[in-house]
């Protein structure tokens, strides 16, 4: 198994005339400002931007409220997501990956090890993180827009500015001509645009999806799909999602994640190197099916060594 799996993409060249410079292939390589004259290009070292999301020796418990005894949910995870990526983790049923997306989204105390989104340390929930749940949690007696709006009237946003954010979200997932029903009058797949818009609308700096479009039937997850590949797209916002369909990590994602069986570590990490902008058409090329098949060869070998195998594929 190759553990660093990428498919690479040539890398990008643009003529002289385009963008004025040649993308530097190597030091040395010169700038063309006309055809008569040429002059050295200065190459200067590359300078990793700091990661968005980091965090280092992550250890999460769970107590037995009747023995007191201890159960490791997470084992001394390390993982660094940077700006604008959308990263999935995948992994066996009850494996841990739902108790650290909770602990990024400061839902849950670790026992140890540190996280930080743009150099904060969480220490709970906050407005640089937006969750969205696998079941639609929007409140009844509230319209679609008043349900988009909820968290920034808790933030004391005034409502006509409130609204006029939302108006922008509304139109993003598609939810225009809905803004005055109530969740009881839409399909499952229109609450959870209406859960994706109230997430958006308070500009996190860090979206994060714990198995979103599970509760829905195979069509409509793949209609909400290809609507968070169009926001994406549009916002280019960093997610780290959480996932226990491997067409759909591969789909999405920049890169896929492994967790082992419990407690959870970093198994395999593998970049997808599709291009983007994507769309469902990705999923009959060779590169996504032979991606698809070592995301599944990873998770088939750790269920082989269960008992009592429980994954979905």
């Amino acid at each position: 198994m190759n553990n660093g799996l990428a498919l690479e993409r040539p890398d990008p060249v643009w003529e002289a005339d385009e963008l004025a410079v040649h993308w530097p292939r190597a030091a040395g390589e010169r700038r063309v400002d006309s055809a008569a004259e040429t002059t050295p290009l200065t190459v200067l070292a590359a300078v990793p931007s700091a990661p968005l999301l980091e965090v280092r020796d992550l250890v999460i418990t769970y107590e037995n409220q009747n023995t007191g005894e201890l159960t490791e949910a997470v084992s001394h995870v390390s993982l660094n997501i940077q700006a604008g990526e959308f990263v999935t983790i995948v992994g066996l049923s009850g494996c841990g990956k739902s108790s650290f997306l909770n602990a990024v989204a400061g839902l849950v105390k670790p026992a140890s090890g540190t996280m930080k989104v743009a150099g904060k340390r969480i220490d709970g929930p906050g407005p640089d993180r937006s969750v969205v749940f696998q079941k639609a949690t929007l409140l009844p007696w509230r319209t679609v827009m008043d349900n988009i709006i909820y968290g920034l009237e808790l933030r004391g946003v005034p409502k006509p500015i409130a609204r006029e954010r939302a108006e922008s979200c509304i139109d993003l997932v598609r939810l225009r001509g809905f803004e005055h029903f109530h969740p009881h009058a839409l399909s499952g797949g229109m609450q959870q645009r209406v859960n994706l818009a109230r997430a958006l609308v308070t500009e996190p700096q860090l979206l994060l999806l714990d198995e979103p479009f599970a509760a829905l039937d195979a069509i409509t997850r793949e209609t909400m799909q290809n609507e968070l590949l169009s926001i994406w797209n549009v916002t280019r916002k960093t997610v780290l999602m959480v996932t226990h369909q491997i067409d759909e990590a591969v789909l999405l994602s920049d890169r896929v994640i492994v967790f082992s069986d419990r407690p959870a570590r970093i198994g395999t990490e593998f970049k997808i190197n599709l291009p983007r902008p994507r769309t469902q058409e990705a999923r009959y090329s060779p590169a996504f099916d032979y991606l698809a098949k070592e995301v599944f060869g990873v998770i088939h070998s750790s269920a082989s060594k269960r008992e009592e195998p429980e994954y979905v594929i």
